[in-house]
């Protein structure tokens, strides 16, 4: 029989010692708890190929180094500090993940129809998808890579920022100053809400979203709008390149570097002070 074969099967066991299950491997874990006096830290480190059903986490550092992992119906409260680091190959489902800075410079990660509260969630990870989950995350997915959300309620600030090749699909987002300096990002059939969205960001493109906020889409290149809406968007797209065709109205459009805004209505168009050579069309139907 192979190694992997000789799989481990741990049911209703409390565990909260330093490292308790260090390097576990081939391993089924069920109804067990993570917490208690000892209050020790990275449980389940350097682990490998383990399963987590109905389990329950108050302790840091859980999942650091885990290579193939999946947790099913697991909560992580908010003692569970940074608990998913440099973890690789993990699928999470209707779980509950509480602590600050839940996952970090992991790599292929889907997580379903869960709930997630964690301030600094994701950042530096790459091959991260998020499908069915409501989650509030003040700064969500910094600097990572090849993101994918689909049917995400989310609620940030600072979210997206330095991002790269992402697609949100369906989706709300009701956020801040979302997408600075995202490159490659793509937004279907979403809201999104916001100030100052997306900021000096390259190859933005929204289809049939609706945008809501204050001074979006400025310095911002090779930005495409398709079939949206813009709600309180004043002062919108000063000194970007941008294609856009928006339904209905835009308070005020100030000073677009260069390409087309077609729009039903625009309370104003402002043309002054222009510290570049601005030669951006407003078109009204």
């Amino acid at each position: 029989m192979s190694e992997q074969n000789r799989r481990i099967t741990i049911s209703g066991k409390t565990y909260d010692e330093e490292r308790a299950l260090y390097n576990l491997k081939h391993a089924d874990l069920s109804n067990c708890t993570f917490a208690g006096p000892a209050d020790g830290e990275s449980a389940l480190k350097e682990s490998r190929d383990v399963n987590l059903e109905n389990c329950s986490f108050s302790l840091r550092y859980p999942l650091w180094h885990t290579n193939r992992f999946t947790m099913k119906k697991v909560k992580m409260d908010e003692l569970t500090r940074a608990a998913i680091w440099y973890a690789k190959k993990g699928e999470i489902e209707d779980c509950d993940l509480c602590g600050v800075k839940a996952v970090r410079e992991c790599k292929d990660i889907t997580i379903r129809d869960s709930r997630i509260v964690s301030t600094e969630f994701g950042w530096k990870s790459s091959g991260i998808s998020l499908d069915g989950v409501k989650i509030t995350s003040e700064y969500i997915f910094l600097d990572s890579r090849n993101i994918s959300l689909s049917n995400v309620e989310m609620k940030g600030k600072y979210s997206f920022q330095y991002v790269q090749n992402m697609t949100i699909d369906d989706s709300f987002l009701d956020t801040k100053d979302a997408f600075w300096h995202s490159k490659n990002v793509t937004v279907r059939n979403s809201t999104v809400k916001g100030e100052y969205l997306a900021w000096f960001s390259e190859s933005l493109t929204l289809i049939n979203c609706k945008i809501i906020g204050t001074q979006p889409f400025c310095y911002c290149k090779n930005l495409k709008l398709v079939n949206c809406t813009m709600d309180e968007a004043d002062f919108a797209f000063e000194y970007s390149d941008v294609d856009a065709d928006v339904s209905g109205h835009i308070v005020s459009i100030k000073n677009p570097l260069s390409g087309t805004i077609v729009c039903d209505s625009v309370g104003e168009i402002i043309k002054e002070k222009a510290v570049r050579k601005c030669t951006g069309k407003v078109t009204v139907r």
